[in-house]
């Protein structure tokens, strides 16, 4: 997991720098992304403090480790906020929004319909990964007002993809499979 965050982000700093869509397309695919943040969803519906505290840990060392090689990358590279690829990711709009959602419910639904969750997972990527490339690169540059719309970005979209995923798993019925459970998942979500 770790290292494929890592390679992902390297191929998302190549891509938006460059400005060179099918590069960031290529990082998204490679980035797990998908994982921790159904299971936070799913540990949220399910009232699971394990598999809560899992993803969580998962979630945020992901987030970090992207977070530390776009820094490092934004120090000793040209950061140019101009460049496309970067100020899409400098602000937050309603399509941002709409995609962070989508994603979220078509994750959540990957999971309990046996869609191919690479797939699936690529969109969930689409709203993390660019964000959070884009705010280390920021970072690393010293550009601290788009370090806090990009940051904002990728903050809205977590709580998005999650969001929606656990309205999904909600909406299809994902339940404990005991009845005692079912107070202690209702107060988790």
């Amino acid at each position: 997991y770790y290292g494929l965050v890592a390679l992902s982000t390297v191929v998302a700093i190549g891509g938006m720098l460059r400005d060179n869509t099918a590069v960031v397309i290529g990082a998204m695919v490679i980035a797990p992304l998908i994982g921790p943040n159904m299971s936070l969803a799913l540990g949220t519906t399910l009232g699971d403090v394990t598999l809560l505290r899992r993803a969580i840990l998962a979630s945020l060392s992901g987030l970090a480790i992207g977070i530390a090689i776009s820094v490092g990358a934004g120090a000793f590279l040209p950061v140019d906020p101009a460049v496309p690829e970067l100020a899409l990711r400098a602000k937050v709009d309603y399509p941002d929004l709409v995609l962070a959602l989508a994603a979220g419910a078509a994750g959540a639904m990957s999971f309990t319909r046996g869609i191919s969750a690479s797939l699936i997972g690529v969109m969930v990527a689409v709203a993390l990964l660019p964000p959070l490339v884009a705010m280390g690169l920021f970072v690393g540059a010293g550009m601290w007002e788009l370090v806090w719309s990009s940051g904002l970005l990728l903050l809205t979209n977590v709580v998005s993809v999650n969001l929606a995923a656990v309205c999904t798993f909600l909406v299809q019925g994902v339940r404990p499979m005991k009845w005692y459970e079912e107070e202690r998942a209702r107060k988790a979500t």
